[in-house]
C-alpha cells in the first residue's frame, strides 16, 4: 500500500505534462509535451560489415572461440534437433560443435577472483579445480589460457617485452581466476541476423530465447552453488555501446556479488510490512492506469511508471522461490513476454535488461522480474539538481506504441501467441509470489 504521503504514482496535467513517481523505489521523473516524439531507433547501430570477416568480427563470434576465456559451458543444437548442454569442453574440443550459446568468464571482472579469495577465504569447488587442472594439461588448453592472460596484462599495462621476459610459471600465474571467477558472460552466437541487421534478443525466435534464458538462469544456479559467500547474482544485459556494452554481440552478464545491493533489501524490508506489496504498488496501479502490454498464466508485461528511461516491465506471476524452480511453462511465458519486447523495441534502440529476483537466503518471498530500458535519453544537469529525471515518453505512449508493434509482429507469426493490450481485460492478474515455500 502506498504511503499517504507518496506522491500518486501517475498525475497528468492540463498541458499534457505526465509526472510520475514509482513505487517501489521513489524515482521521481517528469514527461514533458512534445519531447517524445523523436525516433527512438538510431540507424548508425546498424553494422556495416564486411562480409569476408563472417564469423570473426568481434571477439564473442562464433570463429573465434579461443579469443575467449575457457567455457564453462556450451548450449548445441543436436542432429534431431533438440539442445544439449556440453559443459568444460577441452580446448582442442571447441571447434567439434558450434555454441548456440555459451557461457564463459568475463576476462574483466567487475569483482575479481582475488575479491572473494582474498576478502572471503573462497575456496573454488573440486570440479573447477579439476577442470583447471585437465585444461592445462593439454598443449592447446596451455596455449589458450596464456594467449587470454597476455591480453588481459597489455590490457593492463604490461609492455610485450615485459610480458615476453616472464617464464611459463608467472605467465600462468592468474590463470585461475579464468577458471573460478564469479563474473559470467552468456554469449549468443550470431552477431548479424537474417537481414544483416544486428541479432538481438529480439531477432531470435522464441524458442531461441527460451533456451537463451534457461541457459542463463542456470548461470546463475551455478554460481550461487560455487561461491556460498555471494549473497546475490545481479544478471543484466547491455544492448549497443550507448547502453554500455563493449561489443555490440548478443551476450548477458552474471556477477556474483556479496552485497544484496540497497533496492532488494528496501523491497525486502517493505515486504515485512506489506506482504503484498508487488501486487498493490505495481500491478494494481498497472491495470488502474491501463498500463499492460500483453498477459498469460504465467506472466504479465506492463509499461513502466517513474523510470529515467523509458522501461517495458515483465513479471513472473509464478510462486517459485528462485527462478530456477521455475517450471517449464512458467519459464516459457516469461521469456515470450520479454523476447516480445525485445521484438518491439527492435534491434537498433539501445537497452538494458535488468534481472530481479529474490536472493536464495532472504526471508521473504519476490517475483522474478525484468525491466527494459530504453536508453533514448542523456542525464544532464537538470536531472543533477532536482533529482527530477526528464523521461521523453510517457507510460501511455510508450503502451500505444509497443502495443501497436505487437500487434504486427504477432500477425507476422515474429512472437508467441498471447493477449495484447485490451484483450487482457478479464484475465487473471495476481502474483503468486506469496505463494513461495
Amino acid at each position: 500500500m502506498l504511503s499517504p504521503s507518496s506522491p500518486a504514482p501517475i498525475t497528468r496535467l492540463p498541458d499534457g505534462t505526465v509526472k510520475q513517481f514509482n513505487p517501489l523505489t521513489g524515482t521521481e521523473v517528469w514527461t514533458v509535451p512534445g519531447r517524445g516524439h523523436r525516433p527512438v531507433a538510431d540507424p548508425t547501430a546498424r553494422p556495416d560489415l564486411d562480409p569476408a570477416d563472417h564469423g570473426r568480427w568481434c571477439a564473442f563470434c562464433e570463429n573465434r572461440y579461443l579469443d575467449t576465456p575457457p567455457e564453462k559451458s556450451r548450449l548445441v543444437r543436436t542432429a534431431d534437433g533438440t539442445w544439449a548442454t556440453l559443459d568444460r569442453l577441452p580446448a582442442d574440443a571447441l571447434e567439434e560443435s558450434v555454441a548456440e550459446f555459451r557461457r564463459i568468464p568475463n576476462l574483466f571482472e567487475i569483482l575479481t577472483f582475488d575479491y572473494w579469495r582474498l576478502n572471503h577465504g573462497y575456496t573454488p569447488p573440486d570440479a573447477v579445480l579439476a577442470h583447471e587442472r585437465d585444461y592445462l594439461a593439454s598443449s592447446a588448453g596451455r596455449d589458450h589460457v596464456e594467449r587470454i592472460l597476455r591480453i588481459r596484462a597489455l590490457a593492463n599495462g604490461r609492455s610485450e617485452t615485459e610480458w615476453e621476459a616472464l617464464d611459463d610459471g608467472a605467465r600462468l600465474a592468474g590463470a585461475r581466476s579464468l577458471f573460478a571467477g564469479g563474473h559470467d558472460v552468456v554469449v549468443a552466437r550470431g552477431h548479424l541476423s537474417d537481414d544483416d541487421g544486428p541479432a538481438a534478443s529480439g531477432t531470435l525466435t522464441p524458442e531461441e530465447h527460451r533456451q537463451y534464458l534457461a541457459f542463463t538462469i542456470e548461470a546463475m544456479r551455478s554460481l550461487y552453488a560455487d561461491i556460498p559467500q555471494a549473497r546475490y547474482v545481479a544478471v543484466f544485459q547491455n544492448w549497443l555501446r550507448p547502453a554500455g556494452a563493449s561489443f555490440d554481440h548478443l551476450h548477458k552478464q552474471l556477477v556474483a556479488i556479496d552485497e544484496r545491493g540497497r533496492q532488494t533489501d528496501h523491497e525486502l524490508g517493505r515486504l515485512r510490512l506489506e506482504p503484498d506489496l508487488y501486487n498493490e504498488a505495481v500491478l494494481q496501479v498497472a491495470l488502474d492506469e491501463g498500463l499492460l502490454l500483453a498477459e498469460t498464466d504465467h506472466a504479465v508485461a506492463l509499461a513502466g511508471i517513474g523510470h529515467r528511461y523509458p522501461t517495458l516491465e515483465v513479471w513472473s506471476k509464478s510462486a517459485a522461490a528462485v527462478p530456477w524452480d521455475l517450471t517449464t511453462a512458467e519459464l516459457r511465458e516469461f521469456s515470450d513476454l520479454l523476447h516480445a519486447c525485445h521484438a518491439a523495441t527492435g534491434p537498433l534502440v539501445p537497452t538494458n535488461e535488468e534481472w530481479h529476483h529474490r536472493p536464495p537466503r532472504a526471508g521473504q518471498p519476490m517475483p522474478l522480474r525484468a525491466m527494459l530500458k530504453w536508453r533514448v535519453s542523456t542525464l544532464a544537469g537538470f536531472e543533477g539538481g532536482t533529482k527530477i529525471n526528464v523521461n521523453t515518453i510517457s507510460p501511455d505512449d510508450l503502451r500505444d506504441r509497443v502495443v501497436r508493434r505487437l500487434h504486427e509482429l504477432r500477425d507476422d507469426g515474429r512472437i508467441a501467441p498471447m493477449p495484447l493490450g485490451r484483450e487482457c481485460a478479464g484475465r487473471p492478474g495476481s502474483l503468486r509470489y506469496r505463494d513461495a515455500t
